[in-house]
């Protein structure tokens, strides 16, 4: 098991954009897994907190993001998932998040996003990555496996709902007391600990999307639906909540609001894909929970690097 000086030393070679060595990240993943299954399906947060949106690999916006809104643990995050794919540095993206979890478990929260998914990661870049800086998948491995452990969603101060994607037809209540007829779910009863699913409650949970319409929609991603303020409406009512949060979504202003601020919409990549001009946010809450915005830009060009192709032998061992 790391010692709090091993894990203390492996934050701050990964705050360089260094690599750990495979052994390294094995025993990580192991030591989080410990911590992450007992976290719920719907984690308690308590404000002060900030929430944060898709980060994509972008290691380098993720430092700019702790630069606006203060260090791990000086300050308490959320991260709504997407951790990984897309950008130059998904490995050490999420290793670090991973090692602050580890480090800091009561400061920092995981939530998964449709990312965070085997299938997923083979198309968008994770699973290159992994095999490309260290020569094969079992890092890849060892972080999918991860994936199945982490939350699927967060509450702050019980009233604020937090997940990656949106809402699900099947899922009326979060904490349900009973299904009726069988055909609701209860968000704190699901199995999380496998692959996201093609469909059903923790699919949707990961990848629907609000829209202006009226009840639900299909979704032109192919997975989760979309659904309009009337639903968000009457599961607010429901479920005692004044907000939704939740990201997946690319906002060119950083953040969205909608439907009589009842849902709000957080991108923390700024220049997404390193090409799309967007500005990132980050939604703070303070300890009486009122909230607060905080815009940033992509990292200077000066500062980002150059992405290393290959790690030194000894990380073939």
């Amino acid at each position: 098991m790391a010692s709090t000086s091993d894990l203390d030393d492996q934050i701050e070679r990964l705050r360089r954009c260094e690599y750990l060595k495979e052994q390294e990240v094995k025993l990580l993943c192991q030591k989080a897994r410990e911590i992450l299954v007992d976290e719920s399906n719907v984690q308690r947060v308590d404000a002060p907190v900030t929430i944060c949106g898709d980060i994509h690999g972008q290691f380098y916006d993720l430092m700019e993001l702790f630069k606006v809104g203060g260090d791990c643990p000086e300050r308490n995050y959320l991260f709504l998932g997407d951790f990984v794919d897309r950008g130059y540095y998904s490995v050490e993206t999420f290793l670090l998040l991973l090692a602050l979890k580890v480090r800091y478990p009561e400061r920092i929260t995981l939530i998964r996003g449709n990312h965070e998914s085997r299938q997923i990661t083979q198309v968008y870049g994770f699973y290159d990555e992994c095999l490309r800086k260290y020569g094969s998948v079992n890092v890849w491995r060892y972080c999918t496996e991860i994936f199945d452990y982490l939350s699927l969603s967060a509450i702050i101060n019980d009233n604020i709902f937090c997940v990656h994607g949106g809402l699900s037809p099947s899922i009326n209540t979060i904490d349900q007391v009973r299904a009726e007829e069988g055909k609701e779910e209860r968000i704190r009863v699901i199995d999380r600990k496998q692959e996201v699913p093609h469909e059903g409650a923790m699919c949707d949970l990961m990848w629907s999307d609000p829209e202006d319409i009226s009840g639900w929609g299909l979704s032109p991603r192919g997975a989760g639906y979309q659904f309009g303020g009337d639903v968000v409406e009457k599961f607010n009512q429901t479920n005692d909540l004044r907000l939704i949060a939740r990201a997946h979504q690319l906002v060119m202003e950083g953040h969205k609001e909608m439907f009589d601020n009842k849902l709000v919409t957080i991108w923390s990549a700024p220049n997404y894909c390193y090409r799309c001009g967007n500005v990132a946010a980050i939604l703070e809450f303070d300890e009486r929970c009122v909230q607060s915005f905080k815009i940033f830009e992509a990292a200077p060009q000066e500062v980002r690097g150059i992405p290393q192709k290959n790690p030194a032998p000894d990380y073939f061992l």
